[in-house]
């Protein structure tokens, strides 16, 4: 992980396609699991196996848990935002909320990062990057102002993953330096445990854990706790080290397209040309913050 920060290779730009496919498919996937089970249970279960798959396999390929104190608060605050958070909020939202809708809000996280970095850390930003992020939540807001005029969604779901996404935004910021001692899977496992226990509470406190067997849901949550959550958390975590956070955010523009393809052929949702035109315009948005930084 030692890499130099330089321009994206061929290695990195294979890492940061296959992070925002699989990324992306997580919310069809999730789909599912909340049509059959109760969500925060759900996941703390998927984040307990995860973590537990991960500490064995780095444990056999000689990784340690001795980590800095940095490194423990890193993994204490992203466990915390994204696992417990993020991915939490999404899932109870995606209860009455489609999948491609929830990725494609989920999207603007590059938006989100950006402005933090411009506004709370004096990143400096061109005009164009500036321009990028007002693009970018414009057509987030033309997408959610289409389906709110329709009244198909509900405004809750739609508020609990733009709350989601602020989470995250808090989560990636705080990536950077997380592995820096060597022990990536054992980091992106032991943040799995951190999700699993802060979300095991509310789940027994307010949820009837009751599921509904399918062969839909034990391939659904398998594939989930497997390559959502385990495979494609430890590439982002990789990418970010190789290539920094900035430039790894820049494969979050494939993540409105590969959202809504996912979501459409495994779960048959349709987008109206209103939701496409705001996809294109999310991607470009994206794209000009991203190169504008990199400038």
């Amino acid at each position: 992980m030692g890499a130099a920060r330089g321009p994206m290779d061929l290695k990195s730009l294979f890492m940061g396609v296959a992070f925002a496919a699989m990324w992306s498919s997580a919310f069809t996937s999730a789909r599912i699991i909340v049509s059959s089970a109760p969500p925060m249970a759900s996941l703390s279960i998927r984040f307990l196996i995860s973590g537990l798959i991960g500490i064995g396999i780095a444990v056999a390929i000689g990784q340690v848990g001795r980590l800095d104190r940095r490194q423990w608060a890193n993994i204490a605050v992203f466990g915390l935002c994204q696992n417990a958070l993020y991915l939490g909020l999404n899932f109870i939202a995606m209860q009455r909320v489609e999948a491609g809708l929830a990725a494609i809000i989920a999207s603007a996280l590059p938006l989100f990062v950006a402005f933090a970095n411009w506004t709370m850390f004096g990143e400096r930003l061109s005009t164009a990057g500036i321009a990028g992020i007002a693009a970018g939540m414009a057509g987030v807001t033309l997408i959610m102002g289409a389906r709110l005029s329709g009244g198909g969604v509900p405004v809750g779901g739609l508020a609990l993953c733009v709350v989601g996404v602020i989470a995250l935004t808090v989560a990636t910021l705080s990536v950077k330096g997380a592995s820096s001692g060597g022990n990536l899977l054992m980091v992106v496992s032991l943040q799995m445990f951190v999700g699993a226990a802060i979300l095991f509470v509310p789940a027994a406190l307010f949820e009837t854990w009751t599921f509904t067997p399918s062969w839909e849901l034990a391939a659904a949550f398998a594939y989930t706790t497997l390559v959502p959550g385990l495979l494609a958390t430890w590439v982002w975590f990789a990418l970010v080290e190789r290539i920094g956070a900035t430039r790894a955010a820049t494969y979050h523009f494939l993540n409105p397209f590969f959202g809504v393809a996912v979501a459409a052929v495994v779960l048959g949702e349709t987008l109206s040309t209103r939701d496409l035109i705001g996809v294109a315009v999310i991607m470009a948005g994206i794209l000009a913050v991203q190169t504008a930084r990199r400038g």
